[in-house]
């Protein structure tokens, strides 16, 4: 698992990118619950994911509507296959409106730029 802690923020809000292999949507599940065993990552507002996996798509927006199609599709055109990204969000106070697609983005660019090779 890496993790990327506080690579951007936007009006208040923070976010992190966190990812790793997984095979299945029960071990994207369990990826997702052993991130939020870190206090930090439980309080967060949204901690959205997606994966590519053999058996289709599987993304999960934790409340943060279409932010896991947008994961998913820098997913496919990057051809990363059964590797998780969870994009982490601690609400700031200050609504985003379209700019949150912009900052989930930056964010999956982010880990797909500095994610460690053969990971």
């Amino acid at each position: 698992m890496q993790v990327f802690d506080a690579i951007l923020t936007d009006r208040g809000s923070k976010y992190a990118v966190s990812g790793g292999p997984v095979k299945s949507r029960a071990e994207a599940v369990a990826f997702v619950k052993t991130l939020c065993k870190e206090r930090k990552f439980a309080k967060a507002t949204h901690n959205s994911w997606g994966v590519v996996l053999n058996e289709g798509p599987v993304k999960n927006d934790d409340g943060e509507a279409g932010a896991g199609m947008v994961i998913l599709r820098m997913l496919e055109r990057e051809d990363l296959r059964d590797h998780i990204v969870v994009v982490t969000r601690w609400y700031g106070g200050k609504k985003l409106g379209g700019d949150r697609f912009r900052r989930v983005q930056d964010a999956v660019r982010y880990y797909l730029d500095h994610r460690a090779s053969g990971v």
